[in-house]
């Protein structure tokens, strides 16, 4: 038997690379539609954007992959078909998703870049808690459109009815109404000045003898109790405080774009 030439070799290695290489790219589609491949790359991106949005890659989330890229080369080839994507629509709508794409992947690179530090969420905890610090109020209230109305319920109350049953009954604020008028514990500040007046002025127990009139009609108030302010440990807010300073960082790289970038155009 004759030894085989050196040349002989690299012919028949470069002939099993060349019957190699379609096997290789047939790898890397996982359909044929009308002839055309289906590249693996696209179920892949569509992956990738799925998990981005929370999914978990599951082998039923891949088996929808596919089955969307595939179903997706079948009607671009169609519109393809029917000149669609030669249409001045078309085009307009294909310029504006480029546009929108550009510009969330130049924020998403933005904030990927300008991560919010733990210092920072630090100081955001500890001034918002500084913030909310003092006296916490428990009341209840009954709300109504008309004065008369509220003076009539306040003498109801005086004269042995329950006020929980009078603000299911009566009461307009359709989140405290049902619960016989409870707003739980807050800061003061959080209602509008007149309530808050109002309240503040009202020891354990006791209600206003008169309407307390607001933007929202007339209140009639009583306080349940009062405590030092409760603020939940950092731990519990991290996630929305770090979510809120990312939204700040990224509305001030938008207005620092707009304020250095040229423009006829007036905003105002």
């Amino acid at each position: 038997m004759k030894p085989v030439s050196f040349a002989h070799r690299a012919t028949l290695l470069a002939a099993a690379v060349a019957l190699a290489l379609p096997l290789a790219a047939a790898a890397q589609n996982i359909a044929m539609v009308n002839g055309k491949p289906v590249p693996k790359a696209r179920v892949d991106a569509l992956l990738v954007q799925a998990t981005k949005q929370g999914q978990q890659k599951t082998p039923e989330l891949e088996k929808q992959a596919r089955d969307a890229v595939v179903l997706r080369e079948m009607f671009m080839q169609e519109a393809e078909k029917k000149g669609i994507a030669a249409t001045a629509d078309f085009k307009a709508q294909m310029d504006f998703a480029r546009q929108t794409i550009l510009i969330n992947e130049l924020f998403a690179d933005y904030q990927k870049k300008n991560p919010v530090s733990e210092a920072e969420v630090k100081a955001e905890y500890d001034k918002v808690k500084a913030q909310s610090a003092g006296t916490e109020y428990r009341a209840r209230h009954i709300l109504v459109e008309k004065e008369e109305d509220a003076k009539a319920l306040i003498a109801q109350i005086k004269g042995g009815a329950k006020f929980e049953d009078l603000a299911k009954k009566n009461s307009k604020d359709p989140g405290s109404g049902e619960k016989g008028g409870d707003l739980d514990f807050a800061n003061p500040k959080a209602y509008v000045p007149e309530f808050s007046e109002a309240l503040v002025k009202l020891k354990k127990g006791e209600m206003t003898d008169t309407p307390v009139k607001s933007q929202f009609g007339f209140h009639i108030i009583r306080l349940e109790d009062t405590r030092e302010a409760q603020f939940p440990a950092l731990a519990e807010v991290e996630p929305q405080i770090k979510q809120n300073l990312s939204q700040q960082k990224l509305a001030k790289y938008r207005d620092e774009i707009k304020s250095k970038s040229k423009t006829d155009y007036p905003f105002n």
